[in-house]
């Protein structure tokens, strides 16, 4: 299929990378069919408005930055994307970028969890005081690497 993205123009996605949110995502409840594909530089990726050219994200694996991240949704929320097995589930994070040049942030306090096997998501708004809405992902890579140095 042709869908129309904000950052390459028009491409050509296949079926596998359609995502549906029935509830849309927080901010942007009218959409809700996405297509998640590679961008130019990895580790990301584009989180694009099938129906709105002008709605895209750009999203990453939170556990690149933060192994330590802990995802604890209700079992019962799971079930609404049909979603038993935490192990089919793909957890992302939208990131922030801002055009200035500051810093890159990551929205922990509200990961994307999708279905791999049905391609149904949702976006979660965690309680655990530890995720916050703007996680400075430099800062956390580094802090992470740090504590896993040998003192020797």
């Amino acid at each position: 299929m042709k869908v129309a993205t904000k950052a390459y123009g028009v491409i050509d996605v296949d079926a596998c990378q359609e995502l549906t949110f029935s509830q849309g995502l927080l901010g942007f409840a009218a959409y809700k069919h996405y297509v998640l594909f590679d961008a130019e530089r990895q580790p990301f990726y584009w989180l694009q408005s099938v129906d709105a050219e002008s709605i895209a994200f750009i999203v990453i694996n939170p556990f690149l930055f933060r192994p330590d991240y802990e995802v604890n949704i209700d079992n019962e929320e799971l079930l609404e994307i049909g979603l038993s097995d935490p192990s089919k589930a793909l957890i992302l994070s939208i990131l922030t970028i801002p055009p200035e040049g500051g810093l890159m942030t990551a929205n922990l306090q509200g990961p994307l969890v999708i279905n791999r096997d049905t391609r149904f998501g949702m976006q979660a708004v965690l309680s655990d005081p530890r995720w916050k809405i703007k996680h400075d992902v430099m800062a956390e890579l580094q802090a992470w690497k740090k504590g896993r140095e040998s003192p020797c």
